[in-house]
């Protein structure tokens, strides 16, 4: 996967011939440019940590205790919030660099680009599974950094080879560089301890009231660099290493070696420095832990773990964390003509949905939606993790049936930031949860399991818990039918549509009928028909009050405000169409095919691009009072009319789900398919020549979103938010498995219902369900009239494979009717 570049955006004027690669069959990508896709970046976590690593060597680094904090610091006091979108880096901004100085010729560059920035011979930046790496060659010196972390500790544990390529000798001296940064206004300061052989850098977590000094006792306030190898010298003040050159070009390079000055309160900094002569292609290894710490004993500690023996730790510790990332190995296999798709998918996109559903982003408190969101996905990785997830997340529900705004899951957590704000949506995404994973699982049992409420000491089953859910969404709308948003639904900044108790959602009342359409299954499960008919009828009382007051001309509207003004409609000059309603209209049955056929032209008008489906459009200017700080969002970004992937992952799965529906009519339901598809590799960097560069990241994750408002900024269009931070995941998997492939459970079966595009005349994938390994081929006939299912050689009768037995291999071949 490569393509040529010339003259473009971040990029030199020479031409990259092969810009990045897929290696592996996808398990690597390699970038061989640092300028042309300057925020192209990789991450790795474990359950305490996470560590987000760029191209150029800036590096975002939190760990959790149990709140989420830092120990590489920019130059200013920082706020602990998460990851933000499209974030910049800046000269000063946290990195981890290595500095290298021909001692003959006084020439200096940095690894891996930053902060020199000198012109390389030679780059590569690699996204492994389990680490990431950087190649950078000058002047016939080459540097090898490798980060990797361990699956228990808070831990950066590094990797740098320097190899002298040049037919002589070369003197040089190597000084490794780590952000430390502005610790704390109240107290810092950094020193050498030969001890150690570390620098060892401390400050005071600030605080006001008295009880935080308490809480803050237990917290993780050193930083410390330890080396396997002693330095020649060393420099922990951030200025005196700098001087007037700056970062570009510090003065303490000018001199023989750096001055092992302490930092008593200055900013603090860990800067090495080894003097090497290497033979010609000879080469230097040394080995440094990069961490917190909460005291002295812990410094030595992680000494001797890491550092004590040779580098069997360092390859112990890699080979323990390949081990847990290999659990999110892909339970969906594909090969189909699409490599692009074949190599995400195949890893990058479990890789992903582990991360969330593992880890929990990172949070103490995620967002109810988030958590349940996150839950689905891991159905199809660790089922276990889902039901866990479900039984948590109820047992955090209100007697009423309201769930909370966010699931607590630590003692001392608290809800904070956006789980302050009251929101309406989160009972939606329990049944939608649930039914991925009894379509999984066929874990009936779970129903009866019982859990109690956050505000009584009555104890409930699981499916009188959901059934309660479905009564709050119901109960919770007004004279017209209609569910009232409060303070956002699923988009968060839409928070002033309702704050008065009068605003409604249309996304939301679509929503709510199409999850008491989904609990209806349980009602069967349960033999329940009497709440069957309830939630049926409740549904279709939905669906009705939207069409009657919500279709507008061509599209659904996206809500009615406190005052009473009707948003999202053909006469806004912004804001005149929202994706989400039309959507979910699809999914929930309000809309008639003729509706759908309408919407469909619409979004293919105001809000479809070469970048993906955009959520809104056009995207607002300013702020409109009566919506909310949604319009405040800068024109294209986020939810204000980017092209938000979570979003068009639920208008993928709508269109795969009605190309199920439609299945009798061939021409219809493949345009419907055809469709989902490209919406789905829309969302995948392509190497199509100028994609990848205007969108700036590498295929390795799903951005939140890449950049929208196409007709209004068409220069910042696709343009990614480089946050990995996202449901989107869940729902591309849901996508892949139940739409594309067609590979559904259903009660004690397999339905196989394949949606393939038109342009596949094969395809083939292998598919771990159940305890038995299903290999799958597909292919296109022009003898077949319908779909036409083979197990082991012999037809079956229908589209359900039955009788499935544990740890058995089933091979399947899926005849389709040829294109039309």
């Amino acid at each position: 996967m490569f393509f040529a570049v010339e003259h473009c955006f971040f990029v030199r004027s020479y031409v990259v011939a092969e810009l990045f690669k897929n290696l592996d069959n996808g398990r690597r990508c390699e970038l061989y440019s640092p300028t042309a896709l300057p925020l192209a970046s990789s991450f790795l976590w474990n359950h305490k940590m996470m560590v987000h690593a760029n191209c150029r060597g800036y590096v975002n680094a939190q760990f959790m205790q149990p709140e989420p904090a830092k120990y590489s610091h920019g130059p200013n006091l920082e706020a602990k919030t998460f990851m933000q979108p499209e974030q910049g880096f800046y000269a000063h901004h946290p990195g981890r660099f290595v500095y290298i100085k021909d001692l003959e010729t006084s020439d200096i560059f940095s690894a891996p680009y930053e902060p020199v920035r000198a012109q390389l011979d030679d780059y590569t930046f690699i996204a492994n599974q389990s680490s990431v790496s950087w190649r950078a060659q000058k002047n016939n010196i080459l540097v090898e950094m490798t980060l990797q972390i361990t699956t228990k500790d808070v831990a950066e544990l590094w990797t740098v080879k320097v190899t002298n390529l040049d037919s002589k000798k070369k003197n040089i001296a190597i000084y490794p560089y780590f952000t430390i940064g502005y610790m704390s206004w109240m107290n810092q300061s950094a020193r050498y301890d030969k001890e150690s052989q570390a620098i060892v850098c401390r400050g005071i977590t600030p605080y006001q009231k008295y009880p935080d000094y308490f809480k803050n006792k237990e917290l993780k306030d050193y930083t410390v660099l330890l080396a396997d190898q002693a330095p020649t010298s060393w420099e922990c003040v951030q200025q005196n290493f700098e001087g007037e050159g700056g970062l570009h070009c510090p003065s303490a390079l000018d001199i023989e070696y750096l001055e092992k000055n302490e930092s008593m309160y200055e900013s603090p900094v860990a800067v090495l420095q080894y003097t090497e002569a290497l033979e010609s292609n000879g080469s230097v290894s040394k080995r440094f832990v990069f961490a917190p710490a909460k005291d002295l004993p812990e410094i030595q500690s992680l000494r001797k773990t890491y550092l004590s023996n040779s580098d069997k730790s360092f390859s112990e510790s890699l080979h323990n964390y390949e081990q847990y990332i290999d659990k999110s190995k892909a339970h969906l296999l594909l090969d189909t003509p699409n490599n692009c798709l074949n190599h995400f998918a195949n890893t990058w996109l479990p890789r992903q949905i582990f991360y969330h559903g593992d880890v929990n982003r990172l949070s103490t408190d995620p967002q109810t939606r988030n958590y349940l969101q996150d839950a689905l996905g891991m159905a199809y990785l660790e089922p276990e993790k889902t039901r866990m997830a479900l039984l948590t997340a109820l047992s955090q529900q209100n007697q009423t049936g309201q769930m909370p705004d966010g699931i607590l899951l630590h003692e001392e957590a608290e809800l904070k930031y956006i789980n302050q704000v009251p929101h309406a949506d989160h009972c939606v995404w329990l049944p939608l949860c649930m039914e991925v994973y009894l379509s999984e699982t066929n874990d009936v049992a779970i129903l009866d399991e019982c859990v109690g409420f956050a505000d009584s000491n009555e104890r409930l089953s699981v499916y009188e818990h959901m059934c309660r859910a479905m009564d709050w969404l119901i109960q919770s709308r007004d004279a017209r039918g209609l569910s009232y948003i409060q303070q956002g639904d699923w988009c968060d900044p839409m928070n002033m549509v309702g704050y008065k108790g009068k605003g409604v959602s249309a996304w939301l009342t679509l929503a709510t009928a199409y999850a008491l359409n989904v609990s209806q299954f349980l009602c069967d499960l349960k033999n329940d028909s009497e709440r069957k008919e309830y939630f049926r009828q409740s549904a279709s009382d939905c669906n009705q009050a939207v069409n009657d007051s919500l279709w507008k001309h061509r599209w659904y509207a996206r809500g009615i405000t406190d005052d009473g003004r009707t948003f999202g409609v053909e006469e806004n000059n912004e804001g005149k169409i929202f994706l989400n309603p039309q959507s979910w209209a699809m999914l929930s049955g309000a809309a008639s095919s003729e509706k759908i056929h309408s919407m469909l032209s619409a979004i293919d008008e105001h809000l479809d691009s070469d970048y993906g489906v955009a959520m809104l459009a056009p995207a607002f200017t300013g702020m409109v009072e009566d919506i909310g700080r949604v319009t405040q969002k800068f024109p294209g970004s986020a939810e204000n009319g980017s092209i938000y992937n979570h979003a068009a992952a639920f208008y993928a799965y709508a269109l795969y789900l009605k190309a199920a529906q439609y299945r009798d009519d061939e021409k219809l339901s493949q345009e419907l398919a055809d469709r989902a598809y490209k919406v789905l590799m829309k969302m995948l960097p392509s190497d199509a020549p100028g994609d990848v560069i205007q969108r700036g990241q590498l295929p390795i994750f799903i951005p939140n979103y890449y950049r929208g408002a196409v007709k209004q900024f068409p220069k910042t269009a696709g343009r990614s938010s480089q946050l990995f931070n996202t449901g989107t995941v869940h729902w591309y998997l849901r996508c892949l498995v139940e739409g594309l492939f067609g590979l559904k459970g259903e009660g004690d079966s397999l339905l196989v219902m394949p949606n393939l595009p038109s342009e596949w005349s094969k395809a083939r994938t292998e598919r771990r369900f159940r305890g038995a390994l299903f290999q799958v081929d597909y292919n296109r006939s022009e003898n077949a009239q319908k779909i036409e299912i083979f197990v082991n050689g012999k037809k079956i009768s229908g589209h359900k494979i039955s009788n499935i037995e544990n740890n058995e291999k089933y091979s399947v071949h899926v005849v389709l009717p040829s294109r039309q």
